[in-house]
């Protein structure tokens, strides 16, 4: 019997190239700098969802042609995160951001031609050079104002001292894991009431002032609201108006909210060039 071979093209015969492990597909250029950024969600931009939000502030990077960095891979995207989102509904003076950069900037100058690119309502307020460690970190509470329409000083103050009065109250909302029941006054740190008009130009009003440590639940000023009503009987027949004032660092003793950028500004220079030395070479490594 006659042997026979069957013959390969030099394609077939070749071995398959591969990409080396450590090579990503699509490689893009690394994170040489991170900026931190605070904006506001302000009048009708209080009812749109964080994911909005986010699509509007992305848009706006790319108007602005910040060179952002992207991700690795068969379909990049912006390394943008963010931190501490309002629920929709409510207004806020702190929301937070950060963002890639692939080349170095000067902040201010980022947080002007993004600010110029955004919607009205949305305002960036301050930006700074990421200085280490993670953003969500440095916000640990929020201030809040809570302003009730219609609602006498008195009869807040009365619901809040019986909240303080007490050790836990419970509240149930519906989340996306279903109807959730949690302690509510736990994470309240301090609440006061203040006199103020009322938005509509009528009659003054009552403000409660809540200033809510963050954690797991997250607890916000309606879960608050609802405990005000369970124990102190506090029901508004008019939707209350949410805003935050502040979020970042808790000073448990004062019961008051910092500037999570402070530590940023304030780290000497020479530890801020090391931090960026191996920022950029962790980034380049990825």
């Amino acid at each position: 019997m006659s042997e026979q071979h069957s013959e390969q093209s030099p394609e077939q015969a070749a071995p398959a190239r591969r990409r080396p492990a450590t090579e990503a597909p699509n490689p893009q250029p690394p994170v040489l700098q991170r900026v931190r950024l605070r904006y506001t969600k302000r009048g009708r931009m209080r009812f749109t969802s964080h994911r909005d939000v986010g699509r509007a502030l992305e848009r706006a990077v790319r108007r602005a042609a910040i060179p952002v960095a992207y991700s690795h891979g068969f379909n990049p995207h912006p390394r943008i995160s963010y931190a501490g989102a309002s629920p929709t509904g409510a207004a806020s003076e702190a929301e937070y951001m950060e963002i890639g950069l692939n080349r170095r900037c000067d902040p201010g100058a980022v947080r002007a031609a993004l600010d110029a690119a955004l919607p009205a309502g949305i305002d960036v307020t301050a930006a700074v050079e990421a200085m280490g460690g993670s953003l969500a970190d440095h916000l640990e509470a929020s201030d809040w104002e809570v302003t009730l329409p219609g609602v006498e000083e008195g009869a807040v103050h009365d619901a809040a001292a019986a909240f303080q009065a007490v050790d836990a109250v419970e509240v149930s909302r519906m989340t996306k894991k279903g109807l959730r029941t949690f302690d509510c006054r736990a994470a309240v740190v301090r609440i006061w009431v203040v006199a103020g008009q009322s938005p509509t130009g009528g009659p003054s009003c009552a403000i409660l002032r809540v200033v809510l440590r963050h954690g797991t639940p997250s607890v916000r000023p309606d879960d608050v609201l609802a405990g005000l009503d369970q124990v102190g009987g506090l029901r508004p027949t008019v939707p209350p108006l949410l805003n935050r004032t502040a979020q970042g660092p808790l000073d448990p003793q004062a019961g008051t909210v910092g500037d999570p950028f402070s530590l940023d500004r304030d780290m000497p220079d020479a530890i801020q060039a090391d931090d960026i030395d191996r920022g950029r070479t962790a980034a380049a490594s990825d």
